[in-house]
């Protein structure tokens, strides 16, 4: 929860404020999880919701800043890779960062959420209180931006 948090909101002190919120109200609706074995997508679900709200209370663009675990764990860590391995791993990562930090926020939480928490597109539509179709639209038009950009990394 707090890495996804950490990854919407590009802070951890926010991330700890949204998993706080997100925790409380986990709590309070408990009755409305209805199979136990999904209790892992509900509390990502309420932490996707509770970090968008968090957003747009401070009027933040999420920035997306731990790429690197998440793109290529090991990458840059001593004895992991040779040092030019390690720097192209890193020139990688930097470029992917620019490339998401320049997308639209819309398309870009999407991915996120689609991408790093491996939400489904129903999930991300609730979370984002849009329809559907605009959620797979604006991965749609994030992926074709994001492999245009990282065209010079295939």
């Amino acid at each position: 929860m707090r890495a996804s948090a950490r990854r919407l909101t590009g802070s951890l002190a926010d991330a700890d404020d949204v998993v706080q919120e997100s925790l409380m109200q986990a709590w309070r609706q408990l009755d409305t999880l209805r199979d136990p074995a999904a209790v892992k997508g509900w509390l990502l679900r309420i932490t996707g919701s509770r970090s968008v709200d968090h957003l747009r209370r401070r009027r933040l663009h999420a920035d997306v800043t731990e790429v690197e675990d998440t793109v290529d764990a090991g990458a840059g860590r001593p004895g992991s890779a040779d040092p030019e391995s390690a720097a192209v791993s890193g020139s990688r990562v930097e470029a992917l960062k620019a490339a998401l930090a320049a997308l639209p926020e819309e398309q870009r939480r999407c991915w996120v959420l689609k991408e790093f928490n491996d939400q489904s597109y129903e999930d991300i539509a609730r979370t984002l209180n849009i329809s559907t179709a605009s959620v797979r639209g604006r991965l749609a038009r994030a992926r074709i931006t994001l492999a245009r950009e990282m065209e010079a990394w295939r």
